[in-house]
């Protein structure tokens, strides 16, 4: 049984009694708009899909059908002005940091109305004047750029988070393991976010990760626990806590995410 007062908890959820407890704490309207939030990420995906089939776009499209969960739990309990960033998979995350979706459909098709000018396409999704910073194509990138955008957040003494997104993929990259070690000697500001949806593009996690992804922060001091990331609740409770954690100048965390992509 894990130790759930461990400074390295392996808990994978909180007990039933404490989740149900945390749900009451949201308002109906704050649901309302975090359903509505979710069902637009996936109504918008599957437009982008359609469109991408038709010939519509150019290069390659990673789609976010089935982490709607992830990213509605995690926005409904950061504060607006933190920062974010995160891997190619990033249409829906542009459009949650505040980008005008038209604007993200336009950067899809190429516009020069697009969030990045029509010059990123669908892996590079730039709005930073609301606390987006990408849309990366390259694997892992961002998690070394997201401790970097937390280590100026903390010489500048802001009180806000870094919330930096990565896959399964992206939890075996040298850089990813070197970036958690200058979080946590520095004590960043930066929530680390595994996105962990078992396919690295096409190929399955449990082909080429050894052990649990989770875990890979503990080496480094960094308190890490595996999330059901398709229950919007169990989502939302582990982010505050984690937040509070790092908002609080205690260093870094990691929640890996347990969730699937149905599509591409």
């Amino acid at each position: 049984m894990p130790n759930p007062t461990a400074p390295h908890s392996e808990r994978t959820g909180q007990p039933r009694g404490a989740l149900d407890n945390f749900k009451k704490t949201f308002s109906t309207e704050r649901l309302l708009k975090s359903y509505e939030d979710m069902l637009f990420y996936r109504r918008f995906e599957e437009r982008v899909a359609q469109l991408y089939t038709q010939g519509e776009m150019a290069g390659f499209c990673h789609l976010y059908i089935g982490q709607e969960a992830v990213l509605g739990g995690i926005r409904a309990v950061t504060n607006p002005d933190d920062q974010h960033i995160t891997s190619y998979r990033c249409h829906a995350h542009a459009i949650a940091c505040g980008s005008d979706p038209k604007r993200v459909m336009a950067e899809l098709t190429g516009r020069g109305a697009g969030v990045s000018k029509g010059k990123g396409g669908s892996m590079h999704m730039f709005d930073p004047a609301k606390g987006c910073w990408g849309g990366h194509g390259i694997v892992a990138a961002q998690v070394a750029l997201g401790t970097g955008i937390a280590l100026g957040i903390k010489y500048n003494n802001e009180p806000r988070i870094c919330v930096t997104y990565f896959g399964d993929g992206a939890a075996n990259a040298g850089q990813t393991f070197e970036s958690m070690n200058m979080a946590a000697v520095w004590q960043l500001p930066v929530l680390y976010i595994l996105e962990n949806n078992r396919y690295g593009i096409g190929t399955a996690a449990s082909r080429v990760a050894a052990g649990e992804l989770y875990k890979r922060a503990q080496p480094f001091g960094i308190p890490s626990e595996q999330v059901d990331g398709q229950d919007f609740f169990a989502v939302a409770q582990a982010v505050k806590a984690a937040a509070d954690h790092v908002r609080s100048g205690k260093g870094p965390y990691l929640l890996d995410k347990d969730t699937y992509r149905y599509r591409g």
